[in-house]
């Protein structure tokens, strides 16, 4: 991926963290997954997802991925963390191809522990960038 696309992309998930309702951070996962690596791209999701909904206080069981198939609000590539009791929000990301393959911007609540969110997607074996909202 070039610098350009690593800014233009870090750019426009600043912007959507602009201060709304709720204070949100994020990370943008770089990967080498293509169109081709649907299975890794879920497990990819489900565990980035596992991660923050641990550093904002979650147990992740007590979560579950909603993708939004039966919703015409949603993007075939967007998918939400929720809580299993009341469906609160955990969580939200959407899978961008750029230049062939994807990176996966989440965004949180920013009282969840960006550093440790950040190590934890290391861990995993990501490339990850975060982006802290206003």
């Amino acid at each position: 991926m070039t610098e350009t696309l690593d800014e233009d992309l870090y750019r426009r998930t600043k912007q959507l963290l602009e201060p709304g309702e709720i204070r949100l951070n994020g990370a943008i996962v770089h990967t080498d997954l293509d169109g081709s690596d649907d299975i890794e791209m879920h497990q990819l999701t489900v565990d980035v997802g596992e991660v923050i909904a641990e550093h904002a206080g979650y147990e992740p069981k007590d979560t579950f991925v909603y993708s939004g198939t039966d919703d015409t609000d949603f993007a075939s590539n967007q998918h939400q963390g929720l809580t299993l009791d009341d469906e609160e929000f955990v969580w939200e990301c959407q899978q961008l191809l750029r230049e062939g393959t994807f990176d996966v911007v989440f965004y949180y609540e920013a009282d969840a522990d960006q550093a440790a969110i950040l190590d934890d997607v290391r861990e995993l074996g990501f490339d990850v960038t975060g982006v802290e909202g206003e």
